[in-house]
């Protein structure tokens, strides 16, 4: 028979000695079904040397073969390995876990040259083979074997026949659940041994609320119903905040304290268990952490769940209850006061449904494109998330895939960064290049499987980059021409597509989270052969694509200084030109037509206001937004105090074009910081710990404030960022940073440093360009006879 399904995720196991690949999916008629492979076997490959013998090879590898995985089949296979056709050889086994045993005992044949594909993980070697599509449907061929007590599905199949991916773009409705849990205790960290999980709060996507609460400090029977809940629910998504890192990680070592199982899974007895992105895996069902997502948005600063849900409109800060962990027992132990954090756990679950709302159908998108299982793809970086596309384009190219290696870091010359012309300007278009990275892989055929040595080369046959003389054949097109080439026709396509739908359908929707998935592997693809874990890492393919770059908007800067358009600033694949319209338009048909790129007005500026320093600028956009860029406002080592002062300043400057009010500004916020007006949250100061604390040789603030935390019992590990405020007293400026959870009274803050160290810097990094002292900022000047931003620049 034949079964339509919807691929959630693919694992496996092994049963009396035998692989069984296992597909958790949705029926067309909503029900939860498994589906068996028992035909699946792991394998990897032998590359030999140019002329060793296959057959001889093939027997010293058979000589290996041990009886608990024995090798079933070596056999020579014809493949290319970066572009080139190998000699090599197919080694087939039976338990997973013996592959990368065989590896190494194949590697000391002296016949071959190198063993590859044996990292990659059976589960996802069956998705590259079967060209399976994560979030996508399918159709298999299989029989049907009912019921099995062992899983909590409606049916089980074998797969008998071919699974084929199908061009359908709906989705089941699938049930969500969010969760939340929040622990009770006095010392700072929270440890599973000791603490108990005093609420679990689930929101499930069809809108039920539930709270799971500790009878006291009685945590065993919250948690017997929360994993209850779950298995009566059964949700195929399960979304947290941080979950991957404290929620389930806690859940997990509480459980077992207490002597219980958490069964949360589709498979009996398999509690979730930590996976290779750091991801926790639940069998049968897809756990994504919101948190993953959110650290991609570079906009925020502090990653904490109520900041990130008001930032993307989901729940604003100031409606909801926030109450700090160090003080969950007081809530907790006054019956008065309980209510108030069980509402703080409701609006964090809310909050955690209202972020899955937004980050899901991109992750979904991501998912289906990167072949990538949806709880894997959040937890991936870019660089991996390109990897696993780029490993099923290599299958489809008959590519070996290459091993990932440790490698030395190289530096190169990166894109071009003109001085820009200091002060006001008005009327300003910002030219930006169509993918302009992609696009010169593209037309010069870079790739780690394209590039020869010098010795070679000719203009004839080979594209010779600029300043670095890196050769590329011209013919055949390349792996990662051919792949790009696909990634922006299909973008192209998918942005058309979208023109058939109004913008508030779900096609018009999903249509563009697709788009945007594959414009973030399209750009990502340039950096990711200089990223050092790339299995296709090439250094000279990185650093001859910048010196490309270079060169062409070199070309468009004289070009347009020919033609008499002035131009403001340049940086990588952007120019900053007087707006003149007739000229710009020439511009255009200039790049498009002699360089053979695509270029387009990115947006429009009524009014920039730049110094001397390269990418430090900010602008007025036609819209109205203000665009701020390289000042303290986007940089993570200055409070947001001192992002909001430079934000206003630039606001008035450029919007009511009055120095004087801007000054006046500065001098009511050093007014308010004096009278304890400014909330202790826009005081802190987050820096990152980047080494253990044991090994800093000197006392700075953020160490100070770590070993502080430390010292409540708090683990600080490499990497976490530390949230200090300055409060008042002797010593040294170390010695008086507080981590900000335990100075939470604005009567302690030193505000003479914040003055001093944040507020006057931050304000002067933008208004000394228009003449304006540490000393204007502190005398009271009358607000008469003000002066325009003209007054001082002059008009450019």
């Amino acid at each position: 028979m034949l079964l339509d399904f919807y691929l959630l995720d693919v694992s496996y196991e092994v049963v009396s000695q035998e692989p069984h690949i296992i597909i958790w999916g949705v029926s067309r008629d909503g029900k939860r079904v498994l589906l068996r492979d028992k035909r699946f076997r792991p394998y990897f490959y032998a590359i030999l040397r140019e002329k060793a013998s296959a057959e001889a090879v093939a027997r010293k590898i058979i000589s290996l073969s041990e009886r608990s995985s024995p090798l079933i089949k070596v056999e020579p296979v014809e493949k290319k390995f970066y572009g080139k056709p190998v000699n090599a050889l197919k080694i087939t086994t039976v338990i997973p876990e013996y592959v990368r045993k065989y590896r190494e005992k194949v590697k000391e044949i002296p016949e071959v040259v190198e063993v590859v594909e044996a990292d990659i993980r059976f589960s996802l070697r069956y998705i590259l083979d079967h060209h399976l599509r994560p979030c996508g449907w399918h159709r298999a061929e299989v029989e049907a074997r009912g019921r099995n007590p062992s899983y909590k599905v409606e049916e089980e199949y074998e797969v008998k026949g071919e699974i084929n991916p199908l061009e359908d773009w709906s989705t089941p409705e699938l049930r969500i659940m969010a969760f939340d849990i929040e622990v009770y205790n006095e010392t700072g960290t929270p440890k599973p041994e000791r603490d108990p999980v005093i609420i679990i709060g689930v929101l499930t996507s069809n809108g039920v609320f539930k709270q799971f609460l500790a009878d006291g400090f009685n945590d065993k029977n919250a948690i017997i119903e929360f994993t209850r809940f779950v298995q009566t629910y059964d949700p195929d998504i399960i979304v947290g905040y941080n979950s991957n890192r404290f929620d389930w990680q806690y859940l997990l070592e509480r459980a077992s304290v207490l002597g219980l199982k958490l069964d949360v899974g589709r498979k009996k007895d398999s509690p979730p268990s930590t996976s290779t992105y750091g991801h926790v895996s639940i069998a049968g069902r897809l756990n994504v952490d919101l948190y993953d997502f959110a650290e991609e948005i570079p906009e925020v600063k502090i990653k904490s769940l109520d900041v990130v849900a008001d930032y993307l409109g989901v729940m604003k800060r100031e409606s909801r209850v926030l109450i700090d962990y160090v003080d969950f027992p007081k809530y907790w132990n006054d019956p008065s006061k309980r209510g108030l954090l069980l509402k703080y756990n409701e609006d964090d679950v809310r909050s955690t449904m209202g972020l899955a709302d937004k980050f899901l159908p991109f992750a979904m998108q991501l998912s289906y494109i990167t072949r990538l299982p949806l709880d894997q793809v959040g937890a991936a970086s870019v660089g991996y998330r390109l990897e696993w596309f780029l490993m099923h384009e290599a299958l489809l190219n008959n590519e070996l895939i290459p091993n990932r290696e440790e490698k030395e870091a190289e530096t190169y010359k990166g894109a071009v960064v003109l001085t820009p012309l200091k002060g006001i300007h008005e009327n300003i278009a910002v030219l930006d290049f169509t993918s302009m990275y992609p696009n010169i892989m593209i037309k010069y055929n870079v790739g780690p499987d394209t590039i020869e040595k010098p010795d070679g080369c000719s203009i004839a046959s080979h594209y010779i980059a600029p300043e670095v003389g890196h050769c590329f054949r011209r013919e055949p097109p390349g792996f990662f021409k051919n792949v790009l080439s696909m990634l922006l026709s299909l973008r192209k396509l998918l942005r058309s597509e979208m023109k058939k739908y109004p913008p508030t359908s779900m096609e018009y929707r999903l249509l563009d989270e697709r788009q945007k998935a594959v414009k973030i592997l399209a750009n990502a693809t340039y950096g990711y052969m200089g990223w050092l874990g790339a299995r296709w890492y090439c250094r000279e393919c990185a650093e001859a694509v910048t010196a490309w770059g270079r060169t062409i908007i070199t070309a468009v800067i004289n070009r347009a200084r020919e033609m008499g358009l002035k131009v403001i600033y340049g940086d990588t694949d952007s120019l900053f030109v007087e707006n003149d319209p007739v000229k710009v338009r020439s511009l255009v048909e200039y790049v498009e037509r002699e360089l053979g790129f695509e270029i387009k007005i990115d947006k429009v500026y009524e009014r920039v206001f730049f110094t001397e320093a390269k990418k430090r600028y900010a602008g007025l956009l036609t819209d109205g937004r203000i665009d701020i860029v390289g000042f303290e406002a986007v940089r993570g080592d200055w409070t947001e105090l001192a992002k909001e002062v430079q934000e206003n300043i630039t606001s008035i400057l450029l919007k009511e074009k009055n120095v004087d009010k801007a000054v006046e500004y500065v001098k009511t916020v050093i007014a308010n910081l004096m009278q304890n007006k400014i909330p202790v949250e826009k005081l802190i100061i987050w820096k990152t710990l980047t080494k253990k604390i044991e090994e800093y040789d000197v006392e700075s603030p953020h160490v100070s404030a770590a070993r502080k935390l430390e010292k409540k019992g708090l683990k600080i590990d490499v990497g976490d960022k530390v949230g200090f405020v300055i409060v008042k007293g002797a010593g040294k400026i170390s010695e008086r940073a507080e981590p900000f959870n335990l100075a939470k009274d604005p009567r302690l803050i030193d505000v003479n440093y914040y003055i001093e160290h944040q507020v006057v810097p931050a304000a002067l990094r933008i208004l000394e360009y228009f003449g304006i002292t540490e000393n204007d900022l502190r005398k009271i000047t009358s607000t008469a006879g003000r002066k325009s931003l003209f007054d001082y620049l002059g008009k450019h």
